[in-house]
């Protein structure tokens, strides 16, 4: 558990449940969380919430309302009960609480059936200029930020990842994939940038919900859609895609959206799957984890696939598997 879900007062939640939700918990029926703080009560009136607790940022009120939207609309998200509103010095939501479902689907079609979840949100999300700001993207997405140096700041922990040097092959691939992304351009659409199976709930092979809506983000399709399909799992929660399964991902996804991506949009997905593991990475090597998101050669042949025109030589490789980090 975080340091800031446990940070969390319970007498101060109790006041807020009381105010925004008219009932006091009874129970609380979990606690976790990472970046926010993720709680689970049993509120004296019966009903079953989840409040979550994070620092204020203004991209929260459109995150919240994009929600609000998608539940309207029928796509199974929970019900946002709340809007965005201060919890001493941070902010909280509450939703409803949606229990159980399983963390992959349970046929051999995880990969069309994740593509057409993500194709559906985005072809249901309002466009970006019906919604308040969603800036500042969260780091592992915001390969266009406006910082000094190559990464972006990391939400969480006090560090900067341009003053740790290395490896060399990470800020390779990631300053190529960069300059890949800023090469073209495209319409811009909202969408989820953290497209992790553990954010995905299923009941047999359909769709149950989609957690983590603070990860709703303004990009071209084909970067959302590179994201995602560098990100999400169909075979095991702690890991992410290979070369071969993010291919197929975005084949499922142009299927269920009825059209092709043009060679300039692959690419961009490509190299957007690349930005992201390769921040993954480098946050990893910088506060002393195991380099897990990301391979030498796997971001080679990501790059290459990009139409970067060159990639990073060799260089020592990372250890483990390419898992999912944890680090959001």
């Amino acid at each position: 558990m975080s340091s800031r879900a446990d940070a969390v007062d319970p007498a101060r939640l109790a006041q807020w449940c009381t105010e925004q939700l008219g009932s006091p918990p009874a129970e609380e029926i979990f606690r976790t969380g990472h970046l926010s703080a993720v709680i689970g009560l049993r509120l004296a009136d019966g009903r079953e919430v989840v409040v979550k607790v994070r620092p204020d940022s203004p991209r929260m009120a459109a995150c919240v309302e994009i929600q609000r939207r998608m539940f309207q609309a029928g796509y199974p998200c929970p019900e946002p009960l709340t809007d965005a509103v201060p919890l001493g010095r941070d902010i909280a939501t509450a939703e409803a609480y949606v229990p159980g479902g399983a963390l992959l689907p349970s046929t051999d079609q995880g990969v069309r059936a994740s593509a057409e979840a993500l194709a559906r949100l985005i072809e249901l999300a309002p466009r970006p200029a019906e919604v308040s700001t969603l800036e500042p993207a969260p780091s592992w997405a915001a390969w266009n930020h406006a910082e000094d140096g190559l990464w972006p700041r990391p939400e969480g922990p006090v560090v900067n990842l341009n003053e740790v040097a290395g490896p060399d092959w990470i800020d390779d691939a990631g300053r190529l994939a960069r300059d890949r992304l800023r090469a073209g351009e495209s319409d811009a659409v909202i969408g989820h940038c953290d497209w992790l199976a553990g954010n995905l709930r299923w009941s047999g092979d359909a769709l149950l919900v989609v957690h983590d809506w603070d990860s709703m983000t303004v990009d071209s399709e084909a970067v959302l859609v590179g994201l995602a399909a560098a990100l999400y799992s169909s075979v095991d929660v702690d890991e992410l895609a290979t070369v071969a399964e993010t291919e197929q991902f975005l084949v499922a996804y142009c299927r269920a959206r009825g059209r092709d991506f043009s060679a300039d949009e692959i690419e961009r997905s490509w190299a957007a799957g690349v930005w992201t593991r390769a921040y993954d990475a480098k946050y990893q090597h910088t506060v002393g984890q195991p380099i897990t998101s990301l391979r030498d050669s796997e971001a080679r042949e990501r790059l290459r696939r990009a139409g970067t025109g060159r990639v990073p030589p060799d260089r020592p490789r990372g250890t483990g598997p390419a898992v999912a980090s944890g680090i959001r």
